[in-house]
C-alpha cells in the first residue's frame, strides 16, 4: 500500500493558544483514518523545533505536538536538521554510532550522513539531527552574513528529506503517520511516492504535511522540480 497523504492547514492565527491547538490536531488525526490507540508511532520531520531552533512560530508548535501525542499514547520520534547554530554542548548532543554509515545520493554524489540526538527537555522524547559537515557546518541557516540566500539550499533540502528516510530505514521503525513541517520537508511526500513507495518500513505509513503562511521568498532554482521530482531514480 502506498502512503497517503492528509494536509493539514493552518488557517486560524500562529498565535493561538498552543495548549488549545494540540487536541485540535490530534482529534483532525484521528478523523483522518488513524486511530488513537497505544503504541501508536508518529514521526515529526521538521526545519525548526524549539528549544534548538526557533525561526517562526512553528518551532514552538511542533515541540507542543511532539510532546501531547506522547503523552497522548503515540510512540514519538522527531527529526531535524543539525544547523550549525544549534550548540551541541548547551542541547547536549552526542552521535549514534549505531546509525553511523549511511550515504546520501544528492546530484549524483555520496554524501556521508551524522546522526547525534538529544532528548527534549521536560519530555521522554529523542530529537535526531541529521548533519552533514559541507552542507550544515556554517554558522548560518539559510542566509549568510549578508543576508544572502546560500546558493546550494536546494541541495541542503534534498539531502535532509532522503536523509530523514534513510535514517528510518536504519532505525527499522515504521511510522504510522509521519508529519512534515515546514518547506524544507516538501519533497518528502513525493519521495514516499516514488523512490521510497516499495520500502516496507513505509508501507502502512499515512503522511500529514503542515502548510504555514510563514515560508521562504527566494527560488531553489529553474531546474529543482523537474531535476528532483520528475527524473527520481
Amino acid at each position: 500500500m502506498n502512503p497517503s497523504l492528509m494536509r493539514l492547514e493552518l488557517d486560524v492565527p500562529i498565535r493561538c493558544k498552543l495548549i488549545n491547538f494540540a487536541p485540535l490536531y490530534l482529534r483532525q488525526v484521528k478523523q483522518n483514518g488513524m486511530p488513537m490507540s497505544a503504541k501508536k508511532r508518529i514521526l515529526f520531520i521538521a526545519n525548526e523545533m524549539s528549544p534548538y531552533l526557533e525561526l517562526t512560530e512553528f518551532s514552538e508548535i511542533v515541540n507542543k505536538l511532539a510532546i501531547k501525542s506522547n503523552d497522548s499514547g503515540f510512540e514519538v520520534r522527531c527529526i531535524m536538521p543539525r544547523f550549525g547554530i544549534i550548540n551541541e554542548r548547551r542541547h547536549r548532543l552526542h552521535e549514534v554510532v549505531r546509525l553511523s554509515g549511511i550515504n546520501v545520493s544528492v546530484d549524483n554524489d555520496d554524501m556521508p550522513l551524522q546522526i547525534k540526538v538529544a532528548s527534549l527537555p521536560s519530555a521522554r522524547l529523542q530529537v535526531y539531527f541529521l548533519d552533514n559537515e559541507e552542507l550544515y557546518k556554517r554558522k548560518f541557516v539559510f542566509h549568510d552574513e549578508n543576508e544572502k540566500w546560500f546558493d546550494d539550499n536546494d541541495l541542503r533540502t534534498v539531502f535532509f528529506c532522503k536523509g530523514a528516510l534513510e535514517t528510518v530505514k536504519k532505525f527499522g521503525w515504521p511510522p504510522d503517520i509521519i508529519h512534515c513541517s515546514g518547506w524544507m520537508t516538501g519533497l518528502i511526500p513525493a519521495y514516499l511516492k516514488t523512490i521510497y513507495k516499495r520500502e516496507p518500513v513505509f508501507a502502512h505509513s499515512k503522511i500529514v504535511f503542515t502548510v504555514g503562511n510563514n515560508t521562504f521568498k527566494e527560488k531553489l532554482g529553474s531546474g529543482f522540480v523537474k531535476k528532483h521530482l520528475f527524473m527520481l531514480h
